[in-house]
């Protein structure tokens, strides 16, 4: 689930921070730079590991700051396809069952991907599992907002979501209205996309142990409560044979 990145980034020092060890102000200012962001193809960056090396700092013309070139590893979470993980379920919708582990949101089960037959219930709001009965009848299992939730990772989506450019000169003109700006601006005008998810995962539930986990927990103890009742059965026949009823004939 969680991996290590090996990083190359020039670190900037700012005047204020030199009373620090050179270490300590690299170390506070790639954690600023890198926490809790989504770097393409690498992952969610979530902590600084080590560092592995430090070139000479150097100060350009013009700008009082240290800059020093740094190789640093860092702990990203990128869950390897087909890992399976346990969250809880953020919320249902009719594109799938919207997953969270706390630190991370964007993972998404599609309607395909789970078990099959399932139904969206508007009044609940929540993906149904119509598990199937031995008397040919249906069990509807909810998955319900805030359940824990076993599922095995499918996929992996990046996508860039850095500035596309300036506001086109239509944008810009006197007269012209809000809506008009939000529109071109969506289009591809100008401004950040704020419709992109740097980083989704797809995951799928369509297998056997994955799931809501109190299925499962209730299955077992179905299970667990039958060979209870089979075991008290074979001790009702040894206490039968044990008076006598069942003895044996010489």
């Amino acid at each position: 689930m969680f991996a290590l990145a090996e990083l190359k980034d020039t670190i900037r020092i700012a005047p204020e921070q030199f009373n620090l060890k050179l270490v300590e102000a690299i170390r506070d200012e790639i954690n600023r730079k890198l926490a809790n962001k989504v770097l393409l193809n690498v992952g969610l960056c979530i902590a600084l590991k080590d560092i592995v090396s430090l070139k000479d700092s150097i100060i350009l013309p013009g700008d009082g700051a240290s800059h020093t070139e740094v190789i640093f590893r860092y702990i990203v979470f990128r869950p390897a396809i087909s890992n399976i993980l346990t969250g809880k379920i953020r919320n249902c919708s009719h594109e799938g069952v919207h997953v969270t582990l706390g630190f991370f949101d964007d993972i998404l089960i599609p309607p395909t991907a789970l078990q099959h037959p399932s139904r969206f219930d508007e009044t609940e709001q929540a993906w149904v599992w119509e598990y199937p009965l031995e008397d040919g009848g249906k069990h509807d299992l909810f998955m319900d907002v805030g359940e824990p939730i076993k599922f095995r990772v499918s996929r992996e989506i990046f996508e860039e979501s850095s500035p596309i450019g300036p506001p086109s000169s239509d944008a810009m003109k006197p007269g012209t209205s809000a809506a008009a700006n939000t529109s071109t601006a969506g289009q591809g005008g100008g401004g950040v996309n704020e419709s992109k998810t740097p980083y989704r995962i797809i995951a799928a539930i369509n297998e056997s142990g994955l799931g809501v986990l109190s299925w499962w927990d209730q299955q077992q103890q179905e299970e667990d409560d039958g060979g209870d009742e089979e075991g008290d059965e074979d001790n009702n026949d040894y206490e039968n044979d044990e008076n006598g009823d069942g003895a044996y004939e010489e």
